[in-house]
């Protein structure tokens, strides 16, 4: 075992690997002095605990975690906890380290959860901060990036969309945006879904009339696009509208974004009557067009704030031991949406921890509004309260509001929740059932955890893409989607037997070097660089584990396709999987679908039979999933320019030759003393233009 080190960063090191915990320990012993802290662990007697752990290693996690506390120092910081294996089991922040890690050591008042992971405690790891705050967010930043199992778990961190306008050009670009804000602009936001941000975003093109492409897009215009003919963009790549008037377009629509909404509605509505008195209709007709369209925006926010500019609502229900927060997203006086979370959370946990926690990991990776409405009371609201404020450009307040309106959202939330959890709680029950009916019907030992569907799309060959779709318990589990592109030279363009093939093979081999199963899986894992020992079998009991081998491998095809499917993991010899291909039936109609299995002979399953249904929706979700990744290689293939791949070819210069002959094919075409005088093109521009569509001549 290592012991502690310091240096000069503060950082306290002992143990081993990487992952993450559940539950925080009591703060009862923050305010003892250390002195007395000793005392009591040196004269504490052996606890005695009724637990499937056993006493003897309780006994050995609280004499690792003792060995650790003798030479801890009392300032503020983040414990981690690691199992033999190295994982993390426990993330966890401190007021003073070494009270807070000596309470482990006492044996009181500890929950089965909290005996449990001192019993599987064989390492620990410390990083010291300057304050609790810091702590705070360190501990938040720590549980999301390595999911320890006694923690609560976000689960669904993915960023949250935002509506950019930005302002590092003469013409700002309306945008959508997820993620690190790097790019200098305005951030509005977030909204709780995608689709809300497309529908705002193109209901604000139609009444600012702002630009919506890329930089590369906009500065290799010689002619307006299509939006600006259908009245969704003003034209300034084109100078069809000057600097000074888009500059105040793009002012218009921050202020419309920043709660200014009947001031400029108002404005507009004044134009609109003075072009029409002016007898000018079509300047009347599109004031009218625009203020219709910041309407459409206004009418479907749903519920909407009097008393409240700015605010996050979070309300937390817990029913059969799951936890759902639904959060409700208000800016600008304002409804931007909302969406259900449903946290990893030990039933044990109270609502307040579960919540307390899952707000520091939120807020990880965003910035805070000004108040955030909690449906119940965080015992440490001030410090997150301080914490989130250091991160935010503005001071945050955390309040569990008991009347009026702010109480009114809390609880229209908290019915919101209610619902969403039920519903959840429903579709897995019902999603348990098809899948136990699944296994009997296609002969598994037991219910499949984890589906995997396969299916590919192209058009004569071209753009070929494989898709991967997962399903589970709790339904399809996007997360686990993949996609291929098909590389091989071997494969012929619209050979789907050969599309296939290669698709399982990667996908298996790639399986088979990170999650061996056997001795011999884990020999080849080993020569290709992945783990020397095999993986052991996920926990049955354990339904939170979702295994990353299938139990059931689905293809979207007949006898031809699942017979590639099985030489294609003969090949890296996985031969254990079960396999059905799924044969469409005649003219395509659903229902008549025939299934072939190794080894037996083709049959079907009754019309109205729900498993039926439920296949056909894998199968779908399938094929939708290929068809999209298709389309979306494709359309980057359609609108790529071949003077991208040319070497020393700048902005400038790309514009300067479609400014000069108009299109590529006319670039193309051209001879090297055309090129050449080209404005703005040297020789050994026209050069390298020349001989880079002339390489075969």
């Amino acid at each position: 075992m290592r012991g502690l080190s310091s240096g000069g960063g503060g950082a306290y090191i002992a143990g081993m690997s990487r992952q993450p915990g559940n539950d925080v320990p009591p703060d009862a012993l923050d305010a003892i002095e250390d002195d007395e802290t000793v005392d009591a662990l040196d004269t504490s007697p052996e606890i005695d605990f009724d637990l499937d752990a056993g006493a003897g290693a309780i006994q050995a996690g609280t004499a690792v975690i003792r060995r650790f506390w003798t030479t801890l120092p009392s300032s503020p910081g983040v414990y981690r906890m690691f199992d033999a294996k190295g994982d993390v089991l426990y993330v966890g922040k401190a007021k003073n380290l070494k009270n807070r890690v000596g309470s482990y050591a006492r044996g009181q008042a500890h929950t089965n959860r909290i005996a449990r992971m001192i019993a599987e405690t064989a390492s620990m790891e410390f990083v010291t901060t300057a304050t609790e705050t810091e702590a705070l967010l360190l501990e938040a930043n720590l549980i999301k990036q390595l999911k320890p199992r006694f923690n609560v778990l976000m689960r669904d961190d993915k960023s949250l969309p935002y509506i950019l306008l930005t302002a590092d050009s003469d013409a700002p670009q309306l945008v959508k945006h997820r993620g690190a804000r790097r790019r200098a602009g305005h951030y509005y936001g977030p909204f709780a879904s995608v689709w809300a941000v497309n529908r705002t975003v193109n209901a604000l093109q139609r009444a600012f009339l702002l630009r919506s492409c890329s930089d590369s897009y906009f500065e290799n215009r010689s002619r307006p696009c299509l939006l600006y003919q259908i009245k969704r963009c003003s034209g300034p790549c084109t100078n069809e509208i000057s600097v000074e008037d888009y500059a105040g377009l793009a002012a218009e629509a921050r202020g419309f974004l920043s709660g200014k909404s009947n001031a400029i509605k108002e404005r507009m509505a004044a134009e609109m009557q003075a072009a029409s008195d002016a007898w000018e209709f079509e300047k009347a007709a599109r004031y009218r067009d625009r203020i219709a369209a910041l309407a459409a925006i206004q009418g479907v926010q749903g519920v909407n704030t009097q008393g409240i500019e700015e605010a996050d609502v979070f309300a937390l229900d817990e029913q059969a031991g799951q936890f759902c927060i639904e959060v409700f997203f208000f800016r600008n006086w304002q409804n931007w949406g909302n969406r259900a979370y449903f946290p990893k959370a030990d039933r044990s946990m109270t609502p307040d921890e579960v919540l307390a926690s899952f707000l520091a990991q939120f807020y990880d990776d965003k910035p805070a509004p000004r108040l955030v409405l909690v449906s119940h009371e965080i015992e440490d609201a001030e410090l997150l309260a301080a914490a989130l404020s250091t991160k935010s450009e503005n001071r945050v307040e955390i309040h569990c509001p008991k009347r009026a309106e702010r109480k009114n959202l809390v609880e229209y939330a908290a019915r919101n929740a209610r619902e969403a959890l039920a519903r959840r709680l429903a579709d897995t029950a019902s999603q348990g059932k098809l899948l136990a009916a699944l296994g009997t019907s296609f002969n598994l030992a037991a219910a499949p955890r984890r589906i995997e569907v396969y299916d590919n799309s192209h058009i004569m060959g071209t753009n070929a893409v494989g898709a991967m779709i997962v399903a589970g318990p709790t339904g399809f589990m996007k997360t686990h989607y993949r996609t291929f592109t098909i590389k091989s030279e071997e494969v012929k363009p619209g050979d789907d037997y050969g599309m296939m093939r290669e698709v399982l093979q990667r996908r298996f081999a790639r399986l088979v070097k990170e999650h061996p199963r056997t001795k011999a899986e884990a020999g080849v894992a080993a020569a290709a660089g992945g783990p020397s020992e095999p993986e052991p079998a996920p926990d049955p009991n354990d339904t939170e584990a979702f295994p990353a081998w299938p139990d059931l491998v689905l293809i979207d095809g007949g006898r031809g396709q699942l017979e590639a499917a099985r030489k294609a993991l003969d090949e890296v010899g996985v031969t254990d999987v079960p396999l059905v291909g799924i044969a469409k039936g005649r003219d395509r109609d659903a229902g008549r679908e025939t299934f072939f299995v190794p080894g037996q002979a083709p049959f079907r399953l009754p019309p109205r039979d729900p498993t039926l249904y439920f296949v056909q929706r894998l199968r779908d979700e399938a094929h939708r999933f290929a068809i999209g990744a298709h389309r979306a290689k494709r359309k980057r293939e359609m609108v790529k320019n071949p003077l991208d791949e040319i070497p020393g070819i700048g902005p400038t210069r790309k514009r300067a030759l479609l400014h000069h002959f108009g299109t590529v094919k006319a670039i193309e075409r051209a001879a090297l003393e055309d090129l050449a005088r080209t404005p703005g093109v040297n020789a050994a521009t026209a050069r390298a233009v020349y001989d880079f569509f002339h390489a075969d001549a």
